[in-house]
């Protein structure tokens, strides 16, 4: 068995957890910012290929406490790293250093590369490695004196799913846009409104996710060119993943923005992604949408910050806007993330919940209005 640590951005962890037990996976632990979770050699592929809110999926080789660098250099040293680098692998070092005594960042990094290479050339019988194979990325993480040394499985981070050809200005992070869907109250059977939908991210994700659709399944990753995991555990992930996808159910999804290109570039995203049989998109202004269907459930993200130069209001004039066009929804469930902070104020409904979660280095807070449910059918 392998322990595999899930990356996240911070308050995405719970949504992270319940993907990986889901998934079958055994967690280990949760901490800020990661979970960690047993595996066998198969879960490294069936985790990139299906994780929708993580960064990236890391191999832990070893941990152990390092105060001094000779610590350092004799335990790395001790890790049998032939098992995973081949004689030509390409094996960088990164590294990150937390209320630790080693704080220089990169003299971990350059000590740890040099244990690698000492015992890599014991065991090939070599004096110099090329590293002109493939890549296996090595991180060295010190907190609070405790060396944890990674293999980064994914390479490119997993919210870059390959669909994203066309992009707007400050687009919303595919892992971010995924978790909203599954932090919010709805499912396949419902309707889904994003009036904001820029590039397409959130009525994409959403997609994805009610056709069961794995956002890994058209990319690649760093682990796929692994020999000592190899091409038929691959394949046979990459297999059932494209067994699962499901083509039977009618789902409905309404996305507008009042920017044209943006709209274009999320009908090529969609295209891409395999999904834009379920998305009905309009060049609209939110205003002029028609919201009469019922219970329906509205999941956005509002302009803020930068991207207010693109649009034809003040930014207080459009939250009014919103806001009044919100309370009119009465029997919807709406979810918003934005960085005004001043938004709930601007709402006659009760706010049910609010997370702090982040869009890369942005503070962002995302309010929760629960709707009633709608009646059985």
């Amino acid at each position: 068995m392998y322990e595999l640590i899930a990356t996240t951005t911070f308050g995405i962890e719970a949504v992270a957890k319940r993907e990986l037990i889901n998934l079958g996976f055994e967690i280990l632990r949760t901490e800020n910012g990661k979970v960690t979770f047993l595996s066998d050699i198969s879960g490294i592929a069936k985790a990139n290929l299906w994780l929708r809110s993580v960064d990236r999926v890391l191999l832990k080789v070893a941990e152990f406490k390092a105060m001094t660098f000779d610590q350092l250099f004799n335990q790395t040293a001790m890790i049998p790293w032939e098992e995973y680098l081949p004689k030509d692998a390409i094996f960088p070092v990164n590294g990150s250093s937390v209320k630790s005594t080693l704080f220089s960042i990169s003299d971990c990094q350059a000590l740890v590369k040099k244990a690698i290479v000492e015992r890599l050339k014991q065991h090939y019988d070599v004096a110099w490695f090329p590293e002109t194979g493939d890549e296996y990325i090595i991180k060295v993480s010190m907190v609070n004196d405790i060396a944890t040394i990674t293999l980064d499985t994914s390479g490119v981070a997993l919210h870059k799913r390959g669909y994203r050809q066309n992009a707007v200005t400050a687009p919303l992070k595919e892992t971010l846009a995924a978790s909203m869907i599954m932090l919010s109250y709805w499912n396949k059977e419902r309707v889904l409104f994003d009036p904001f939908c820029g590039s397409g991210t959130i009525p994409i994700e959403a997609a994805m996710i009610a056709k069961n659709i794995a956002p890994g399944l058209y990319r690649d990753f760093a682990a796929k060119h692994w020999s000592w995991i190899g091409e038929e555990v691959w394949k046979a992930e990459i297999k059932n993943a494209f067994q699962a996808i499901d083509h039977e159910s009618n789902i409905k999804i309404y996305a507008s923005d009042i920017d044209a290109s943006s709209i274009e570039a999320a009908k090529e995203n969609a295209e891409e992604a395999g999904v834009i049989d379920c998305i009905e998109f309009q060049v609209s202004d939110f205003k002029a949408v028609d919201y009469a269907i019922p219970y329906a459930v509205l999941v956005t993200n509002p302009p803020y910050g930068d991207r207010l130069t693109e649009e034809n209001y003040q930014i207080n004039q459009l939250y009014q806007d919103f806001g009044k066009l919100i309370d009119t929804l009465s029997t919807w469930s709406i979810y918003v993330i934005t960085s005004n902070t001043n938004f709930p104020n601007l709402i006659k409904r009760k706010l049910d919940r609010e997370r702090k979660l982040y869009n890369g280095n942005i503070e962002t807070h995302y309010f929760q209005y629960y709707g009633p449910k709608p009646p059985l059918k």
